[in-house]
């Protein structure tokens, strides 16, 4: 079978095109980025405090902090939930691309590599991003 006769995302990996099992689609992807980012920013201005622009050596978030708690939210819990907690909110787990546990270097891999941006907005046709395919995972609906 060809690429070209794949009439659905995740067809050619045997996935089904529909429900739980099928390929995690954009909305419910970026609602959980949406979901994890806002709880990140949450949790680093409680920690950190608030500061619109902080100088070196200052306590309080700067641009960078909701960022590092977001990327420790992923590694944590991708691999003892099954996914971030904005992904098990809208219904999605990450899992290997042959199914077993991440494990615990997939979800560093992915992690790094969804912060830098470009590798998570290209995909494949199967809607698999390149940070997906990277650390050999797989978002799916849970």
């Amino acid at each position: 079978m060809t690429d070209a006769a794949n009439t659905y995302p995740g067809e050619r990996l045997g996935f089904p095109e529909a429900g739980s099992g099928s390929i995690g689609r954009v909305g419910r992807r970026i609602a959980a980025l949406v979901i994890d980012y806002a709880a990140a920013t949450i949790i680093a201005t409680a920690f950190f405090g608030y500061q619109q622009f902080a100088l070196p050596g200052e306590a309080g978030v700067t641009m960078f902090t909701p960022m590092i708690v977001f990327a420790v939210l992923q590694i944590v819990f991708i691999p003892t939930l099954g996914g971030s907690p904005g992904h098990r909110i809208v219904g999605l787990r990450v899992v290997r691309a042959d199914g077993a546990w991440v494990g615990l270097w997939r979800p560093i891999v992915r992690t790094l590599l969804l912060v830098v941006v470009v590798p998570a907005v290209i995909w494949d046709q199967d809607q698999r991003g390149l940070h997906d395919k990277a650390a050999g995972t797989i978002l799916l609906r849970a």
